[in-house]
C-alpha cells in the first residue's frame, strides 16, 4: 500500500478525524513525559497562541480586541 496515498485520502476526507487523534497523541505523550497539569498548560499556551495566530492572519487588530477585553464597564 502506498503511505503516501493513504495519508493524502486520510488528510482529504477526514481531516478534522486526523488533526483530532494527532492533537489527542501529542497530549496522551506530553502527560505521560510531563504530567497532566504541565501537560494542560502546555496545550493552553498552545491554544492561546493559535487563537492570536488566526487573528493576526485574519488582520484583526490587536489592539482593539484588547480595548475591547479590557474596557471600563
Amino acid at each position: 500500500m502506498d503511505w503516501l496515498k493513504m495519508l493524502s485520502d486520510l488528510w482529504t476526507y477526514h481531516k478534522g478525524k486526523t488533526v483530532g487523534v494527532i492533537i489527542g497523541l501529542l497530549f496522551g505523550l506530553m502527560v505521560v513525559v510531563f504530567g497532566f497539569f504541565q501537560a494542560f498548560f502546555i496545550m493552553l499556551c498552545m491554544v492561546i497562541g493559535y487563537i492570536i495566530g488566526r487573528r493576526i492572519d485574519d488582520n484583526i487588530n490587536f489592539k482593539d480586541v484588547m480595548d475591547r477585553v479590557f474596557r471600563d464597564h
